[in-house]
């Protein structure tokens, strides 16, 4: 390791359920964690909402708990690392850095209407072939062409700089650092479907597409940093006056970071209220199947954008949150009943709550149950909440398989719900190969620890196999009828869903 002073990487996830923290010293332990819940709020059906107030407060507490648990044992804390939720979109004053609008999730299905029209024109063509993405309502533009529609019809404010409209890393980079760093992070501007792919550039078609002045958005920023790229912290309760903020990514992306240490030939799936699956492209496959193009990040030494492939299931988590309403209880108490569940029982869950994304990208399916009887009870339908994460994953996988030419060899998992041994060898059957758990739940955390660390000169990405936590090993060991005959029945369900069979 690089001969440092001894200190550790304050590292942040800002995420959907919540914001989490960990303080990872030099030699690659946790030696602090904190969590602050956040709720969502539904005006209207579709409709999915965030208070960026209450988002501010779960940030500077986590930031506040951390830096006194690191006075308390005596620990230096020598820079930031911010992971966040992508394709979420605010406005803001650009001068005060105050929330001019609620922040619209990436779940939000308002534009669904605009979206169905770009796709059946012309445009529809022009926005994936730029962008890498399909045209979806889980991505910023159309979301933030509606806030401005209603917040500057005119684009005056805009066009004049008076409004900025950002995702969640823009707008808190503007308040960690009181307004001093206007900037967005190369991998979460890759999200908003304004950013060309090929050059990780704001796209003026797309703009003028959308109707947002360029005037409206931050610059595009690398990853990392020693505080000149990224900024420094202002005015943060509990935070030191000019920490260095040495990193920023998408909260996937810093999964992908921490399961592979920057290194291609790493598959991750990352399961939260949706799920991730992604890969580095060094190699330049074509998108194909529902699987999307993005980038990664970018390391200020590489100087270009990382490329990378990645799929977006809409309701990974979500299925064990409306079980447990459904049932009365809790996402423990969804595992603890999936587990009296019927052996014989092949009851499908199809999570299309706000339809399908990836692999089908069909936001006309909707949600349903198949395969009930009369035994059918509430740890059936449990069970089949928690498997229909792992069924996604397989049928996600299947096309990874063949945008990359050949069977990927292992699946590296991490997120919350990976806790569930059950789920993790489910999985593993599913896809018949190995599923490596990660050997600690806040992954995004600590990837985005990691890249700030190497970026400050704590750790080469020599050092980051050693620091990592050991995870898990789930293997398969039905047989390829099992899996087939499993497969189809998901893909039977998923084809009523759509309305591809009755």
């Amino acid at each position: 390791m690089s001969a440092v002073s001894r200190g550790a990487v304050l590292a942040l996830d800002q995420g959907t359920s919540g914001t989490k923290g960990l303080l990872v010293e030099e030699d690659g332990r946790v030696v602090a964690t904190a969590h602050r819940p956040l709720t969502q709020q539904y005006p209207e059906p579709g409709w999915v909402e965030q208070d960026p107030a209450a988002l501010w407060r779960s940030v500077t507490g986590v930031a506040e708990e951390l830096a006194a648990q690191a006075a308390t044992a005596g620990t230096r804390v020598v820079g930031l690392g911010l992971s966040v939720q992508r394709e979420a979109v605010l406005v803001w004053d650009p001068v005060t850095g105050a929330a001019l609008s609620p922040l619209v999730s990436w779940q939000d299905r308002r534009t669904a209407e605009r979206c169905a029209k770009l796709t059946a024109s012309p445009e529809g063509e022009l926005i994936s072939g730029r962008t890498g993405l399909p045209v979806d309502p889980m991505f910023s533009a159309t979301k933030a062409e509606w806030l401005l529609d209603r917040l500057d019809p005119s684009r005056e404010a805009a066009a004049a700089g008076r409004l900025r409209v950002g995702t969640v890393d823009a707008w808190l980079l503007h308040r960690l650092t009181g307004g001093a760093t206007d900037a967005t992070e190369t991998g979460c501007a890759s999200r908003t479907q304004l950013v060309r792919v090929d050059d990780a550039e704001w796209d003026p078609d797309l703009l003028d597409l959308f109707r947002i002045p360029r005037t409206a958005l931050p610059r595009i920023a690398a990853s990392d940093g020693t505080g000149e790229e990224l900024g420094h912290t202002r005015n943060v309760p509990g935070l030191a006056h000019g920490l260095p903020i040495a990193a920023v990514l998408g909260d996937s992306h810093a999964a992908l970071f921490a399961q592979s240490h920057g290194r291609p030939g790493v598959v991750k799936a990352t399961y939260g209220t949706g799920a991730s699956l992604m890969v580095l492209n060094p190699e330049g496959h074509r998108p194909a199947g529902g699987i999307a193009a993005t980038l990664a990040w970018r390391r200020t030494r590489d100087g270009g954008a990382a490329h990378a492939l990645e799929a977006n299931i809409a309701s990974a988590g979500t299925a064990i949150r409306w079980a447990a309403r459904l049932l009365g209880t809790d996402s423990a108490g969804i595992a603890a009943l999936a587990v009296d569940a019927r052996e014989a029982s092949e009851v499908y869950l199809v999570p299309a709550f706000s339809g399908l994304g990836a692999p089908y990208w069909d936001r006309g399916a909707r949600a349903l149950l198949v395969g009930m009887d009369f035994d059918t009870g509430p740890a059936e339908v449990a069970r089949a909440a928690v498997e229909s994460m792992a069924f996604q994953v397989a049928d996600t996988l299947s096309r990874f398989d063949t945008v990359l030419g050949g069977s990927v060899a292992e699946l590296r998992a991490d997120g919350g719900p990976t806790g569930n041994d059950r789920l993790m060898a489910l999985q593993a059957e599913l896809i018949g190969r190995p599923v490596l758990r990660a050997g600690r739940p806040e992954v995004s955390a600590l990837g985005v620890a990691y890249l700030a660390g190497t970026a400050l000169g704590v750790w080469d990405d020599a050092d980051l196999p050693e620091l990592t936590p050991q995870g898990t090993r789930f293997a398969s060991h039905e047989d390829g009828a099992w899996r087939n005959r499993r497969m189809a029945g998901w893909r039977d369900a998923v084809a009523c869903a759509r309305g591809k069979r009755t």
